[in-house]
């Protein structure tokens, strides 16, 4: 056994409670004190992984530098700790039971009866040991999701119970759970987190920290009541209240000293003083903004902001940088058209079009892209977003009217957006995209370079469909250039156009990589355009 420590993070009462800021908030504390940090989530869902999953169902599908696609909650690992996650941060009973059939069906398992217990639940934990045996951080912080109770659950659990025993002191687990507030009797309730730690208890886990979840404060009595009934250590009762920010949150864990007490569980020295500094800057000019910027997010999904995640949280940071805060309104790419567009988008400072997959909406996006190409409005497309703006350039400056992108329309006469050569022959629909970070080589004089200082970049994609280079000469003749190519494909992966205010498409999602510490750049340079 490595000196690795496990945190397991576990929830109950209800889920969205929070137990992947909680995780990351720690993680950050943790670093702020000079250790090496690492988080990972135990999907409890049968599939692979996210990549196949509608929005309305899990939300973002957050993709990794290696190409994973991945829960939503690695978006905020990456965001707190400044840091890449990968495969190995997500992990999904699809996966799990993939490497145990597979195992099965090659004899690895010599004949004997394959089952929950032991087979299951030691892929599991080989899964969770990965990132400590492999790169030796002092902390990994393992989330498990869903509540204590699911049946899809148990599995996880049984292997955390397994792992606590043969850890010994290198291990802790937090539970997080709610404490209601009943207006009508005008008190907090304990009873669902003294029957969520009962059920923990029941699958063999004693928890050493709980975190209640509530929207108004308690008091001691309330965290004295829960300590006694849930068999903690009065320290070890943590209060998390709700915020305006999350990016609030790591200080309110210090406040409560969650980090401290998970040292002094773990048996570690208690020492340097958590460096905040740039985390306290952040927050501060992020409460006390000199302005803001109303800039429209057009999309499918507008009921739906965890499917914009990340490019919610890019606003934020962008903004903050800009010393604005950007209100993001969400326009539903299905209500715009060529009657519509001026109504829907004429009082925003910039137009952001969202990625996506499918038909619906997409007309709506090829009509929002021109409407900010014609009103010279600061413009970013996204991916399909990228695809649009290319599409209704081809219609209504190069006179190609019924362009179109294959994946749309199979019989257009002029596929200005067409199936990369990679994807011909692919018929599954998971993991078989270009997934993952390429690089990109940019040109200088662009909005691009000015916005990278630098020629040589990298950033992640999630995509099939292309900008049809067969159309290039067309595109630049009349005014759409190419800025940023990748070096080994020559795939168009940046365009813009010279003589617009600001407008950039982009084939990659920028929005995966920025940080409360790193703002992405093509996010600052949008939202300082809106400004001007």
């Amino acid at each position: 056994m490595s000196n690795t420590n496990y945190i397991f993070v576990t929830g109950g009462v209800a889920s969205s409670l929070g137990k992947g800021i909680i995780s990351a908030s720690l993680a950050r504390l943790l670093q702020a004190r000079g250790y090496s940090v690492t988080i990972q989530k135990l999907d409890p869902y049968i599939n692979i992984d996210p990549g196949t999953l509608n929005p309305y169902e899990h939300g973002e599908c957050y993709v990794t530098e290696d190409g994973a696609e991945t829960d939503l909650d690695l978006g905020h690992y990456e965001r707190f700790l400044n840091q890449h996650t990968s495969q190995n941060n997500n992990v999904t009973t699809g996966r799990v039971y993939q490497t145990v059939i597979d195992k099965e069906r090659r004899g690895d398992y010599l004949g004997k009866t394959v089952q929950i217990i032991p087979h299951i639940t030691d892929e599991i934990k080989r899964r969770i040991k990965i990132l400590g045996t492999k790169h030796n951080y002092d902390f990994v912080i393992t989330e498990i999701g869903g509540t204590v109770g699911d049946i899809e659950s148990l599995p996880y659990i049984e292997a955390v119970r397994q792992l606590r025993w043969e850890m010994g002191n290198h291990s802790v687990n937090i539970h997080l759970t709610l404490v209601p507030f009943l207006k009508a009797s005008g008190e907090h309730k304990t009873k669902p987190t003294q029957h969520s730690v009962k059920k923990l208890l029941e699958e063999g886990v004693q928890p050493d920290i709980i975190v209640i979840r509530t929207e108004t404060p308690v008091n001691e009595g309330i965290k004295a009541k829960v300590a006694q009934f849930c068999n903690v250590q009065a320290n070890g009762v943590i209060e998390s209240r709700d915020v305006p920010s999350i990016y609030e949150v790591p200080l309110m864990m210090q406040k409560e000293k969650l980090d401290v007490i998970v040292l002094e569980k773990l048996g570690l020295e208690v020492k340097k003083t958590p460096e905040l500094k740039t985390w306290n800057n952040f927050l501060k000019r992020l409460k006390n903004p000199k302005g803001t910027v109303d800039i429209a997010l057009v999309g499918k999904y507008i009921e739906l902001p965890d499917a914009y995640k990340s490019i919610h949280e890019s606003f934020i940071h962008a903004g903050v940088v800009n010393e604005v805060k950007v209100n993001v309104h969400m326009v539903n790419s299905e209500t715009i058209n060529a009657e519509t567009a001026a109504d829907l988008l004429k009082d925003y400072k910039g137009i952001l079009i969202a990625p996506g997959f499918g038909s619906r909406g997409i007309e709506g996006k090829i009509e929002a892209a021109r409407f900010a190409r014609e009103n010279n409005i600061p413009f970013l497309g996204i991916c399909l977003g990228m695809q649009c703006a290319v599409i209704e350039f081809a219609r209504n400056v190069i006179g190609m009217e019924k362009a179109n992108s294959a994946e749309m329309d199979h019989s257009t006469p002029y596929p200005v957006i067409d199936l990369m050569e990679s994807q011909k022959q692919v018929t599954d629909m998971g993991g078989t995209m270009r997934l993952g970070a390429y690089p990109c080589v940019i040109k200088k004089d662009s909005l691009a370079y000015k916005a990278y200082q630098r020629i040589n970049i990298s950033e992640r994609h999630r995509h099939r469909y292309e900008f049809n280079s067969m159309y290039l000469d067309d595109f630049v003749n009349h005014g759409m250039i190419p800025t940023g190519t990748n070096p080994d494909t020559e795939l168009v992966e940046i365009i813009e156009i010279p003589n617009h205010k600001w407008f950039i498409g982009v084939q990659f999602h920028p929005e995966y990589q920025s940080t409360v510490i790193n703002p992405h750049p093509i996010f600052t340079e949008f939202v300082k355009a809106t400004l001007s």
